[in-house]
């Protein structure tokens, strides 16, 4: 496995696993919060460290997986601005109190959060649109990511759809390594040796 790949498929999926704690805490520190509180100020601590491990995790698979592969200009250039628009909601969502803004029980909110989320997880299929666990793999994690939208029609906050997509998206990344380390998808990558293959003829 090409090293810069290998390393960006794992720091992607470890950074989602910490927004999976960053939502578990939004969850705890929204049903203990009072003003004022030592337990909601250490709540909002851990809460913005947990989220600035994962994005550093983040960053470094976006800049690992976008100088490994050849070409998908897509993927390259969607991931980036998955990544921003992630950092950005995160801390608007903690903040959601002190700005009037925003408005996390926002159903167009949710909606639109979910629709870019996975028009970003689909360009992952261009590591190697011919094989079909790769489709079947990115199709399941795109389902998951909409469902997050459905948090919003039960009164569950934005962190919700915050936290489907970082499942949806360790499970990806997960996958995507397994898949390739097994050798069941091809990710052509820079600094890659060409693959010749040599044939056995009894008559010749």
């Amino acid at each position: 496995m090409h090293d810069s790949l290998r390393r960006g498929l794992t720091c992607g999926f470890i950074g989602n696993l910490f927004f999976i704690i960053f939502a578990i805490v939004c969850y705890i520190y929204y049903v203990t919060y009072k003003v004022g509180s030592g337990l909601s100020n250490f709540l909002e601590v851990v809460a913005y460290t947990v989220e600035g491990v994962g994005f550093f995790f983040l960053v470094v698979a976006m800049i690992e997986i976008n100088r490994s592969v050849r070409m998908r200009p897509y993927l390259k250039i969607s991931f980036p601005i998955y990544t921003a628009i992630e950092l950005i909601m995160m801390i608007f969502e903690l903040n959601s109190s002190r700005l009037s803004f925003y408005k996390p029980y926002s159903l167009t909110l949710a909606i639109v959060h979910a629709v870019v989320s996975a028009a970003v997880c689909f360009t992952f299929l261009s590591l190697d649109p011919s094989r079909t666990c790769l489709e079947v793999a990115v199709t399941i994690c795109i389902g998951v990511i909409l469902g997050g939208m459905l948090g919003n029609i039960v009164s569950i906050r934005i962190y919700f759809s915050i936290l489907t997509n970082a499942v949806a998206y360790a499970g990806l990344f997960w996958i995507i390594k397994w898949f390739y380390k097994r050798e069941m998808i091809e990710i052509d990558c820079h600094g890659d040796q060409a693959r010749v293959l040599e044939a056995d003829s009894k008559f010749f």
